[in-house]
């Protein structure tokens, strides 16, 4: 069985929408492009490196129009590294519609996606899901995801789709690799899907030291 993994770029109230530019949702939302001015070389080769041994793409609908629209014409470029893995894996769009899907290696998922994606954690070994945030919300509900690559950027936009909505449920992760920050002060955190719910306790009890 393979791992599903979840690629967010968050802010640090994790704002989850529009990282990469004003035309990923150009009504309502001011920031869009918020990520650019915070890259740099740190957090870019830690981008990269997550793709690595990737071998299908898991994506909903917009995200896929907006890929379909960039990838295929990079070959050979700054980004041909990224292009060339993006265009030669199989895509898998989550959509209720009957979406045109012109990208090379793309399907539809089917109207059970817990079970869509399901077999595509079976069929393959590395199923990145990259932005998506609606996709991603549904993914965490239904805690159908392995992995979470968090980018925690240091800026508060007050606005805007957060990564957890007021569906998320109660979920324990696992820190997998200790947390980096990058020069501009961007924070990778790498959490695995841990077993069991969050417990509860009591700080004020004697073997916490605390109220003596």
């Amino acid at each position: 069985m393979g791992l599903i993994h979840i690629e967010l770029f968050a802010t640090l109230d994790l704002v989850g929408q529009a990282p990469g530019g004003p035309e990923e949702d150009p009504a309502g939302f001011p920031f869009g492009g918020w990520q650019a001015p915070l890259l740099d070389e740190v957090s870019g080769a830690q981008v990269g490196a997550a793709y690595e041994g990737t071998d299908a793409l898991l994506l909903g609908r917009r995200t896929y129009d907006i890929f379909a629209a960039y990838w295929p014409h990079q070959k050979g470029g700054q980004d041909n590294d990224i292009a060339t893995l993006f265009n030669s894996v199989p895509k898998y769009v989550a959509s209720r519609g009957r979406p045109d899907l012109p990208w090379a290696g793309s399907s539809q998922l089917g109207p059970d996606l817990a079970s869509a994606v399901r077999e595509i954690r079976d069929r393959h070994e590395h199923v990145k899901v990259v932005g998506s945030l609606n996709l991603v919300q549904t993914l965490l509900r239904e805690k159908l995801f392995d992995r979470l690559d968090l980018w925690v950027h240091p800026i508060v936009l007050g606005v805007g789709k957060k990564v957890f909505d007021g569906g998320a449920v109660p979920t324990n992760v696992r820190l997998l690799e200790p947390p980096v920050a990058s020069p501009t002060g961007t924070v990778y955190l790498r959490y695995g899907l841990a077993d069991g719910t969050p417990g509860t306790g009591d700080m004020s009890a004697p073997d916490r030291g605390v109220g003596r």
